[in-house]
Parts: C-alpha cells; sequence; structure tokens
C-alpha cells in the first residue's frame, strides 16, 4: 500500500493528464491505467471557464485523488499563490510543488522549491515536491517533513529515461516518506527499473500521452510498475562478475 500524508492508495502509478490528443483518450488511458491519483497543472484548468470541457467533466472523480502541480511556477511565491488557488477551488489539500524558472531544461530551482515547500507546509498542505537526483536535497525535505519526494529520472518530457540510478538509490534509502520518481521516463522499462531500485511509485505523463497508442502504453506501463514492485519486494540476486552455474556441480556423473 502507498501511504502519502492522509491517503492511502492500492496503485503505484500516478498519471498526468496533459497533452493528451482528445478527452476521449484520455479517459481511456486513466481507466486502463488502474491509477488512483491524477496530477494536472492547476494554470491549465479553466476555473474561471466553466461552460468549457476539460478532463475533470470526463471521470468519476470518486475515484480518483487529484493532485494538483504548480507546474509554471518560477519562484516560491509563484508556486504558493498557485497552491492556494487550487486548495480554494476545493480540488485537493495535496499539492505537487513544481519551480522551474528555466524554460529550455524544466529543472526545478532547488532553493525556491526548498522555500515553496516550508511555506505550504505552515498552511497545512500536503506538499510532494519534485526535484532533482539531488541527494542532499532530498534529506533536506525529509527532514523538513515532506510527506513524499519526487526526484526526475530526467528532464520533463525528454524520454531520456533513468539517467542517475544511484543518486534515486541513495534517495529511496534514506528517505522516511515515499519517492516517486517523476519525469522523464519513456518506456516500460524504464518504469519497472525504477520500482526495481525501490521506490514507491512512478509518475508519468508524456510516456504515455505522447504514445503512438496511449491506452496501450497506459496499461503497459500498469504491469510495468507492478512487476518492479514485485522484482524488489522479493529480492532480486546480487550481479556478479563471473558466470554462476544454474545446477550444481557436485554429484555430477564424470567420464
Amino acid at each position: 500500500m502507498l501511504t502519502i500524508g492522509k491517503y492511502n492508495f492500492q496503485s503505484r502509478l500516478l498519471l498526468g493528464t496533459g497533452k493528451f490528443e482528445s478527452l476521449d483518450v484520455q479517459r481511456k488511458a486513466v481507466e486502463v491505467s488502474e491509477t488512483e491519483i491524477l496530477t494536472f497543472a492547476v494554470r491549465r484548468l479553466n476555473l474561471d471557464r466553466k461552460n468549457e470541457a476539460y478532463f475533470l467533466d470526463q471521470l468519476d472523480l470518486t475515484k480518483y485523488t487529484l493532485l494538483p502541480n504548480t507546474a509554471g511556477a518560477k519562484t516560491a511565491e509563484e508556486a504558493v499563490r498557485i497552491a492556494r488557488l487550487a486548495k480554494a477551488s476545493g480540488l485537493c489539500d495535496m499539492i505537487k510543488v513544481e519551480v522551474t524558472p528555466d524554460e529550455r531544461t524544466l529543472l526545478p530551482d532547488p532553493l525556491e522549491t526548498l522555500k515553496a515547500c516550508e511555506l505550504l507546509l505552515e498552511e497545512g498542505f500536503i506538499v510532494l515536491p519534485y526535484i532533482s537526483d539531488d541527494v542532499i536535497l532530498a534529506k533536506r525535505l525529509g527532514m523538513m517533513g515532506v510527506h513524499a519526494i519526487m526526484p526526475g529520472a530526467s528532464p520533463i518530457g525528454s524520454g531520456q529515461g533513468i539517467n542517475n540510478p544511484r543518486a534515486l538509490e541513495f534517495i529511496i534509502e534514506q528517505a522516511a516518506v515515499p519517492v516517486i520518481i517523476d519525469a522523464g521516463i519513456r518506456s516500460p522499462r524504464d518504469a519497472a527499473y525504477a520500482m526495481e531500485l525501490g521506490a514507491d511509485a512512478v509518475l508519468l505523463n508524456s510516456a504515455v500521452s505522447g504514445a503512438g497508442n496511449p491506452v496501450l502504453m497506459a496499461e503497459a506501463m500498469k504491469y510495468a510498475v507492478f512487476a518492479g514492485r514485485k522484482a524488489y519486494e522479493s529480492g532480486m540476486i546480487p550481479v556478479k562478475r563471473y558466470a554462476a552455474a544454474s545446477s550444481p556441480l557436485e554429484g555430477m556423473f564424470e567420464n
């Protein structure tokens, strides 16, 4: 079971809702993924245009927990303002903190992220910061009291997969809260590998919405996350430098 703050989830796959070619494809992908957490940019919601269709209209929201994010924020102050808007709109008391001032790389600003998390924790939010694979920052955020840590596997939407598995392992080893691998995942192989490293969950968007068949990819990612978690829990064999016979040599007949 995945526990984030006061919430408990069976699924370990979180799904972003942006960039789908249509609301119908988006709905089908969400359903087949069996995710329980949907994340989205607050700035992309037409909160003041209720007559226009958007993804929340297509789903039975009793089945999902919404995770608004502060995408587009370039400072801590902007992130806090967006989080307050989400909470005031009654969407959820969880917030994914994204502070990305560099539009080319979309890498998170560590200092502004730290500041935003501190302010939002003081206001009673359930806080999930998006960070780079920064081991020390992850430790500082954990000590501060965030409810989950979301290190990127590689830059947002890049499809590079897991660039620095050792750093992710260090973050996972020291974390007292769930670690959710976020950003850069391309394939089910990447998702399974993230879970094999010991991650508690994986968040996907572009890998699904940008696939040739998003619904089929959502299903594939569901199974990959499940298989990776089972592999981690099973206790995989250690990596060896040389071969190790699968059958014992003792007692074999010799000519």
